[in-house]
C-alpha cells in the first residue's frame, strides 16, 4: 500500500492491548499497525504524538441532532463540532426530534440531504417504528438506516407516537423477518401513570414521577416478546440497576438483547441535583449513587454492553426550573470522554475499558465493521488524548448549539489533543477542521 501517514504514540490503544506502536495509513484505512520503532516508508508524513494516548475514534449510536425542523435546538453543523472536539468520529443520528421525523425513506432522504455539508463527522441513521408505519420499515431498512427506534410511553413530541405492546409485537416481527435491530425506549406507561405526578423544583419529586418498575416492567416484557419472535432488541438509556439480573439472566439464555446506558446516569447522582436545575433531567432520570454503583458493576460484567450520550438538547428557554414541565435532555456530545474517564479511573477501570464501552461496542451494536479498533482494514479514525491532564468544565468553551450543561463548573481528567476522520486532523488542540464527514449506510 502507498502509506501517506504514520502516528506514533507511546501508547496505542488496539484490540490486543496498550503499546508503543506506530500506525501505518494508506488512503484513509488503516494500512498496518507497526512497532513503535518501524522505519518510516518513503513519502509518509510522521506525526509523532509522544506519550499522549492514541484510541479508536468513538462511535456514539445515540444522537438528537434536531435537523431540520428543530434547528434552534441543534443542528448536524454544530452537533458534529461538538462531536469531533469529544473524541467522537462517527454517530448515528436518532429519528427524533427532527421535523420530519426519520420514519420513511423520502424522510430519511430530507435528513441526509441535510447533513451532507455540514457533517464534521461520519453520520449514519436510525429509523423510527410508529403504530401505522409498519409498511415502511423494510423500505427504510434497505435504504441504509441501522435499525429502528421506538419508544413504549409517550416521546415527548406529537409526530413520534409510543407503541403499545400489540404494535410492539407487529413491527418487532416485521423487523426479526430481515434481521433488523430494535433499539427501545423503555418505560411502561401504566407505571408511569400511576406514579406520582408533581409540579416544581424538588427533583425528589421528579424522581418519584419515573420510578425503578416502569423501567423494569418495560424491559421485562421487551424481553418476552423478544424471546417469542427471536427478535435483536436494545434497550437504550438503562437507568434502573434493578433490571440488571433479568437482562443478564436473558442473555445467558440466549434472547438476542443488548444494553447501553450513558454518562449521567454513570458520573451524576440524584443526591446532588439542585431544585430547579433542570439541566439535570432525563427520561429516565438520573438516579441514586446506589444505584449508580450497581450500574458500574453492570458494566464490569458485561450486561451492559456500551456507552452512549443520549445528546437531547434543547433552546434554554425549554430548561424551565419546574421539573414537571422542563423539558427532559443531556447535552453530552463533547464531554462523555472526559467524564466517564474521570469516573472509570476513579472506579479502577482502564482506558480500554473505556475504549470497549465506546468504541468497540457501540461499532460491533450499529455493525460499523470498519469503527472501533485500531487495526488493519478499518477506517483511520482516532482521537488522540493526554489523560492526565484537567479541565474545569466551562459552557463557554462548548461546541453545542446550546451551551446548556450539567456538568457546568466539574473538573474532569483527559483532553483531547486531537481528533482523525480517515487520516486527517479535524480537530488540534480545540481548533476544528472544515466538515469531512461522510454519510453513513447500513448496507456499504
Amino acid at each position: 500500500m502507498d502509506v501517506n501517514l504514520v502516528l506514533r504514540s507511546t501508547r496505542v490503544i488496539t484490540p490486543e492491548g496498550t503499546r508503543p506502536a506506530s500506525i501505518a495509513v494508506s488512503g484513509g484505512t488503516i494500512a498496518a499497525v507497526l512497532p513503535y520503532d518501524a522505519e518510516v516508508p518513503a513519502g509518509a508524513r510522521l506525526e509523532d504524538v509522544g506519550d499522549d494516548v492514541v484510541l479508536p475514534g468513538l462511535v456514539d449510536t445515540h444522537v438528537h441532532v434536531n435537523d431540520p425542523g428543530r434547528t434552534e435546538w441543534e443542528g448536524f453543523w454544530t452537533a458534529t463540532r461538538a462531536a469531533a472536539a469529544g473524541g467522537i468520529t462517527t454517530l448515528l443520528d436518532m429519528p427524533l426530534n427532527s421535523i420530519p421525523p426519520t420514519t420513511t425513506v423520502e424522510n430519511l432522504r430530507v435528513k441526509q440531504e441535510v447533513a451532507r455539508t455540514k457533517a464534521h463527522i461520519d453520520v449514519g441513521f436510525w429509523g423510527g417504528a410508529l403504530p401505522d408505519n409498519v409498511k415502511d420499515l423494510r423500505p427504510l431498512h434497505d435504504a441504509g438506516v441501522y435499525g429502528f427506534k421506538c419508544f413504549l410511553s409517550p416521546s415527548g413530541v406529537d409526530e413520534f407516537p409510543s407503541l403499545d405492546q400489540e404494535q410492539l409485537a407487529t413491527s418487532l416481527a416485521e423487523i426479526a423477518g430481515f434481521d433488523g435491530l430494535m433499539i427501545v425506549h423503555a418505560e411502561d406507561p401504566h407505571h408511569l401513570a400511576a406514579a406520582p405526578q408533581k409540579s416544581g423544583l424538588a427533583y425528589a419529586d421528579f424522581l418519584a414521577s419515573r420510578p425503578r418498575d416502569a423501567e423494569n416492567t418495560a424491559i421485562e416484557n421487551l424481553v418476552n416478546q423478544a424471546r417469542r419472535l427471536g427478535a435483536r432488541v436494545h434497550v437504550l438509556h438503562l437507568s434502573s440497576s434493578d433490571a440488571l439480573p433479568l437482562i443478564a439472566a436473558a442473555k445467558a439464555e440466549g434472547v438476542k438483547i443488548t444494553v447501553e446506558s450513558c454518562p449521567h446516569f454513570l458520573t451524576l447522582t440524584a443526591e446532588e441535583v439542585p431544585d430547579g436545575a433542570t439541566e439535570f433531567k432525563c427520561c429516565p432520570p438520573i438516579r441514586e449513587a446506589s444505584n449508580q454503583d450497581a450500574l458500574w458493576q453492570g458494566l464490569a460484567d458485561g450486561v451492559i454492553d456500551c456507552i452512549v450520550s443520549d445528546h437531547s438538547p434543547s433552546t434554554a428557554d425549554l430548561k424551565t426550573p419546574d421539573f414537571a414541565s422542563a423539558w427532559g435532555g443531556i447535552s453530552s456530545l463533547q464531554l462523555g470522554l472526559p467524564a466517564i474517564w474521570t469516573e472509570a479511573k476513579r472506579r479502577g477501570h482502564s482506558l480500554e475499558d473505556v475504549v470497549r464501552w465506546m468504541s468497540e461496542a457501540p461499532a460491533r451494536l450499529a455493525g460499523l465493521s470498519r469503527k472501533g479498533a485500531i487495526e488493519a482494514g478499518r477506517d483511520a479514525d482516532f482521537a488522540v488524548i493526554d489523560p492526565d491532564a484537567t479541565f474545569t468544565v466551562d459552557p463557554d468553551q462548548l461546541q453545542h448549539r446550546n451551551r446548556i450543561t450539567a456538568y457546568a463548573g466539574k473538573t474532569l481528567s483527559g483532553v483531547v489533543a486531537s481528533t482523525w476522520l480517515r487520516g486527517e486532523r479535524i480537530v488540534d488542540n480545540g481548533t476544528l477542521a472544515e466538515p469531512s464527514g461522510r454519510l453513513l449506510e447500513r448496507n456499504n
